[in-house]
């Protein structure tokens, strides 16, 4: 038994079985004499319903999981050169790849389908979220900060006074002369963009807090709830084998019992032949 191989069978089996699975391979590997490997396997957390149905495409060996972390590492190259427009067509790339999972997804509740695309968005977002999911590791949702991605999706990249040299061997050659008019209407489109991408951002920060809340609640009944069962399974276990030593003591006790009145009895028949040669002795 190795710690791998038992995470992998435990986080790509049935959820509902994940915690007493996993006490029962932590009291094999105690049993076998590895403490250190039981206490290890006995804190594995158990995955979220979103976590878990993730964790099921990696173990389905999804290729479009591969291509949204691919995507991820492209996403922050991309944000790293200030490439707007690069930027922009790979956040559209990662919106369309998170809804062509989804929807090629079992039918799932509206809460659970929330979290299940925000850990793929974390996935793309964050490189230990998606070596985890790529792993088939994960054990909950994992929240991203999404603000840097929607503000330099929706606008160009600022102006510092040194343009980069990329930027500057893609710049359009200086026209003789300047169209105004044209100007003016893209600084009021940008601004309109702009001002589109802030109240979008914050109509999510506001639902992602309400979701944080929600989660935050629900994780708390989860893990009391949790622990509620390994109190109750390991009492369980502990009467059992309690239950087992009583049994044991009291067969010991019932055959110990039976050869005491055998010799008492037998004892009884010496004393009472005794007494009638006594008798007949007179």
């Amino acid at each position: 038994m190795d710690f791998d191989t038992v995470a992998g069978e435990l986080y790509g089996g049935d959820l509902a079985e994940f915690v007493s699975a996993r006490n029962a391979a932590a009291k094999a590997a105690k049993a076998e004499g590895d403490a250190e490997l039981a206490k290890r396997i006995q804190q594995l957390r158990k995955p979220t319903t979103a976590a878990a149905i993730v964790n099921g495409l990696a173990g389905d060996d999804s290729a479009q999981l591969r291509e949204l972390a691919e995507l991820g590492a492209e996403l922050r190259d991309a944000h790293t050169r200030l490439a707007g427009d690069e930027l922009r067509a790979l956040t559209r790339r990662r919106g369309e790849l998170v809804r062509r999972i989804l929807h090629e997804l079992p039918s799932m509740s509206d809460t659970v389908t929330r979290e299940v695309e925000a850990t793929l968005e974390a996935v793309a977002a964050e490189p230990d979220t998606a070596a985890l999911a790529l792993a088939g590791r994960l054990t909950s949702v994992a929240h991203q900060d999404t603000d840097q991605w929607f503000s330099l999706a929706g606008s160009v990249p600022p102006v510092t006074g040194k343009r980069s040299e990329k930027l500057v061997d893609k710049a359009e050659p200086a026209r003789p002369k300047r169209d105004h008019r044209r100007e003016e209407r893209e600084q009021r489109e940008e601004e309109e963009e702009r001002k589109r991408v802030r109240a979008e951002r914050e109509r999510l920060r506001k639902e992602a807090a309400e979701r944080d809340k929600e989660r935050a609640v629900a994780e708390r009944d989860l893990v009391r709830t949790e622990r509620a069962a390994e109190q109750a399974t390991a009492r369980v276990d502990d009467l059992r084998e309690r239950l087992a030593e009583a049994e044991e003591r009291a067969e010991r006790a019932t055959a110990e019992f039976e050869t005491a009145k055998a010799a008492f009895d037998e004892a009884d028949e010496a004393a009472s032949a005794a007494r009638k040669a006594a008798d007949a002795a007179r």
